[in-house]
């Protein structure tokens, strides 16, 4: 049976939320100031998080990248903030939704359904003898590591080393967002000359490489105004 923790303040609304997946046969646990959400958080294993955005002790935003920063989860923002900014912040720091208060309780079911089937397709990662990650595979992409090569399909593809690199960081860190600046940092470091352009110009390689239409991509998505994430 599935668990969810639910960290909302309002407790008419973080019963209606216990009423309805406990109903469609998923467990429940509510945390009703954002300091206790982030400990259970934490400390307790979960399937997916539902998290209000205004809370007493610790906003949503805060608590999702603290999150983040240790727990790859599902988590499912809701709020009664409406404006697209909200929404790009949210997805930004890592969130996987973003549901807007008031919600029909089948529209929430529908959520936490289809995000909870979307991480158990998550990597498949297999492992070495001495444990360390060998590759990477998600659908019809293999990312060999040690041998660094790359395969979509049965056909072996070639990347230069910058692709190769931005691609694993993706692959290993799915449905998060981040910054053109962020992956300048992480993948070019010191050999960066601060111009952003070059991400651009490596996810659209990246894209036309492993994806059937770069125009229309699967697996790495451009989030308007917040950067790109592999999704799984």
């Amino acid at each position: 049976m599935k668990t969810i923790l639910i960290i909302e303040d309002d407790e008419s609304i973080a019963e209606l939320e216990r009423d309805y997946l406990e109903i469609t046969g998923f467990k429940t646990e509510i945390a009703q100031d954002g300091y206790k959400g982030l400990e259970l958080a934490l400390n307790k294993e979960f399937d997916l998080i539902l998290l209000d955005v205004m809370l007493p002790g610790k906003d949503g935003f805060k608590i999702c990248q603290e999150i983040r920063e240790v727990k790859e989860i599902p988590i499912l923002l809701v709020t009664a903030k409406k404006e697209e900014i909200y929404k790009i912040q949210g997805l930004g720091i890592g969130a996987d939704d973003y549901i807007v208060k008031p919600f029909s309780p089948s529209e929430l079911v529908a959520r936490v359904n289809a995000h909870i089937s979307r991480y158990e397709r998550l990597t498949t990662v297999e492992k070495s003898n001495d444990n360390d990650k060998s590759s990477i595979i998600i659908g019809r992409i293999k990312i060999l590591l040690k041998a660094r090569r790359v395969y979509v399909g049965e056909e072996e593809v070639k990347f230069a080393n910058k692709e190769f690199e931005l691609l694993v960081f993706l692959a290993s860190n799915p449905n998060i967002v981040f910054s053109k600046d962020t992956l300048l940092d992480r993948i070019w470091g010191e050999e960066s000359l601060g111009d952003s352009s070059t991400v651009t110009v490596h996810i659209n390689r990246i894209r036309e490489k492993i994806e059937l239409d770069s125009s229309n991509p699967e697996y790495i998505e451009t989030v308007w105004g917040a950067g790109y994430r592999f999704n799984i």
